[in-house]
């Protein structure tokens, strides 16, 4: 079965959208016109496509099992124009990259800011998650390089090995905390207070159990679990929570005077970072120039 792209494209826009109107409006067509142009694609493939309601439209489940092929075909389309108009020098070219909170607050930007210097023309989409969000959107093809915590390569996935840096986690807590009126800390001593961090299965708090646990300690007073890194780091800045984060993350607010860490012996502790491609296949050209970017900034320690 052969798909036109721009039946994938109206196909596409009204899933996202659930409604004719709005889809026809993002993609500047009539509705009649778009109309059409789905109902020569179900006809091609045998069976509607689309409950439709009053409310808008629905996927049915022939829909549903063709979006995220259709999805992928139209990404991979883009991606081969993008890649032909920069080998002849037309293209604007869309870095599409995926980072994890702590690289997504300092190092991406930074590379990102190096690379838009140097190539003005290229844009960015760049997605923050955990890592299984990161490693389904390289597989899916929503974005080209991935930045997260060293792991094993996979069949579909695999870091670039030059390109690997270090960063440093602690615990930390606003700056008017009480524990910072006391004198030599111990990582006992944090126990009974109240804490916020990432969910179970995020790497920072796998990496803070194994802290814990190499203390012979428990975890401690977990009140607050959250993925939003803004959630998090308010609640450490503007309260009484601890919370474990790698240096990165908190550089900002470090600066402001908002959050530090504690001194406690014997917390502080490194991991490896680095970026991950798909396994087969070329690296799209703007994904390599952002890819240069970090090989730069990561072979000299970061300006503090």
């Amino acid at each position: 079965m052969t798909f036109d792209l721009q039946q994938l494209a109206a196909f596409n826009a009204i899933a996202a959208a659930g409604s004719l109107g709005r889809a026809a409006d993002q993609l500047s067509v009539t509705q009649p016109a778009l109309s059409r142009i789905v109902r020569r694609l179900e006809e091609q493939v045998g069976a509607p496509l689309f409950e439709r309601h009053s409310k808008g439209m629905q996927l049915t489940d022939i829909g549903q099992a063709l979006l995220p092929h259709a999805r992928l075909l139209q990404r991979e389309a883009q991606a081969a124009k993008e890649e032909i108009h920069a080998m002849l020098g037309l293209a604007k070219g869309t870095i599409r990259v995926g980072a994890v909170g702590s690289i997504a607050c300092l190092l991406l930007p930074l590379a990102i800011d190096r690379a838009c210097r140097k190539w003005p023309n290229l844009r960015v989409e760049v997605i923050e998650g955990v890592w299984d969000r990161l490693a389904g959107a390289l597989i899916s093809r929503e974005i080209d390089l991935a930045l997260g915590v060293l792991g094993e390569d996979s069949d579909d996935i695999v870091a670039v090995p030059d390109c690997r840096w270090e960063d440093v986690s602690h615990v930390v807590a606003g700056v008017s905390h009480p524990l910072r009126a006391r004198g030599t800390l111990a990582l006992a001593d944090t126990l009974d207070h109240k804490w916020a961090i990432l969910p179970k299965g995020t790497g920072p708090f796998n990496h803070m159990t194994k802290v814990f646990a190499d203390h012979g300690l428990p975890m401690p007073n977990v009140v607050v679990e959250t993925r939003s890194i803004t959630v998090l780091k308010s609640l450490i800045a503007h309260s009484d929570f601890l919370g474990w984060m790698p240096e990165p993350m908190f550089d900002a607010e470090r600066r402001a005077g908002l959050i530090d860490r504690l001194d406690i012996p014997g917390t502080a502790d490194t991991r490896t970072l680095t970026a991950f491609r798909r396994s087969q296949g070329l690296l799209p050209g703007p994904a390599v120039k952002l890819l240069d970017g970090l090989r730069v900034l990561t072979a000299r320690p970061l300006q503090g």
